[in-house]
């Protein structure tokens, strides 16, 4: 007689938010996020004084206004909906008889990978797909995640088996998705605008020493552009969300649609790849900051395209994710 076999485990990693938005709870968060030196990797020695000296005295109180102006009645945009994502993707993967164990943890806070494993235990889960929720890898991000993963299980006497995915920048699935977004808002407007792909920027050094991130930025927007049949003039690609005066990926997004009414690009959608689900980066640096910067230019329509979040268009394509990954383990 065969042996039944375990439940396979999907585990989806996300960055991370503060527990509430508060500066208690913002300076706790940003001490771990900003201590990462997948993050910030400057040397300990001249890093940890200005952390703790400097950003940890200021910066909690200012950035806990703006989580105070996105919050959601039940908590933080970017754990709310990651978590309605989550149960969707575990009852799609599930709608034919329990064969998996879906969940989601933070690289930093919670809910943590040590949470995660707990539930995978009690389901006695001993295969697990890990899946980032950077649609683009960086050294900074999904690295970070895997960081985060191999240090939960030093104390593990008896590891799972893994199969971790680096990204699906340029998955069809994950294109198909964007392109559908996009279209359904020029629907809703009547008319398509100027469209802007707007990613989180990282340091330009980073690129210069390896990380693939850029190049995958860049195949996303070629991708979505070659299935929107854009031209050249109908869209722009920048990096947002930048810090400090090391030089960034350019162009910068701010500099670039404050630039875009002299130029005659009036009407503007912005939408932001990189970002699975919405959060702070978006819902306030995009839809109330570069808003405001390009309407004070001279700007006279602008709108952002959400993320995909729990969109039926993205709990199909992280199932594909999942069944493609653990083929091998349900023959």
């Amino acid at each position: 007689m065969n042996q039944k076999k375990s439940l396979i485990g999907v585990l989806l990693i996300n960055l991370g938010t503060p527990e509430a938005p508060t500066p208690k709870a913002v300076r706790k968060y940003l001490k771990e996020f900003l201590s990462d030196p997948r993050v910030v990797d400057v040397n300990p020695l001249i890093w940890k004084p200005i952390l703790n000296g400097v950003i940890l005295n200021i910066r909690p109180r200012k950035v806990a206004k703006v989580y105070q102006e996105v919050w959601m009645d039940e908590g933080s945009p970017l754990l709310v909906l990651g978590q309605r994502l989550t149960k969707k993707l575990d009852e799609k993967l599930n709608a034919d008889g329990q064969r998996f164990v879906t969940t989601m943890a933070m690289t930093y806070g919670e809910p943590s990978v040590e949470a995660a494993a707990k539930v995978f235990r009690q389901h006695h889960v001993e295969r697990i797909v890990v899946l980032p929720m950077y649609p683009q890898f960086s050294r900074s991000t999904t690295a970070a995640a895997y960081d985060r993963l191999m240090s939960s299980l030093k104390r593990c006497p008896h590891w799972p088996a893994l199969n971790l995915l680096q990204d699906y920048a340029d998955h069809p699935q994950y294109i198909d998705a964007l392109a559908a977004s996009i279209e359904k808002q020029w629907a809703v407007q009547g008319s398509k605008r100027h469209l802007m792909f707007s990613y989180h920027g990282i340091p330009k050094r980073y690129v210069t020493e390896g990380d693939p991130y850029q190049s995958r930025c860049e195949a996303t927007t070629q991708a979505v552009v070659a299935k929107l049949g854009l031209n050249e003039s109908e869209y722009t690609h920048a990096y947002q969300s930048r810090f400090g005066r090391e030089e960034w990926l350019k162009p910068y997004a701010d500099e670039t649609i404050r630039a875009m009414p002299k130029k005659g690009i009036k009407s503007l959608n912005m939408i932001s790849p990189a970002f699975a689900i919405d959060c702070i980066e978006t819902l306030e640096e995009i839809d109330m900051q570069l808003r405001d910067e390009f309407m004070d230019a001279g700007g006279e329509a602008f709108d952002y395209i959400a993320a995909l979040n729990d969109s039926k268009d993205h709990v199909s394509l992280y199932e594909t994710l999942v069944l493609e990954n653990t083929q091998h383990w349900m023959n």
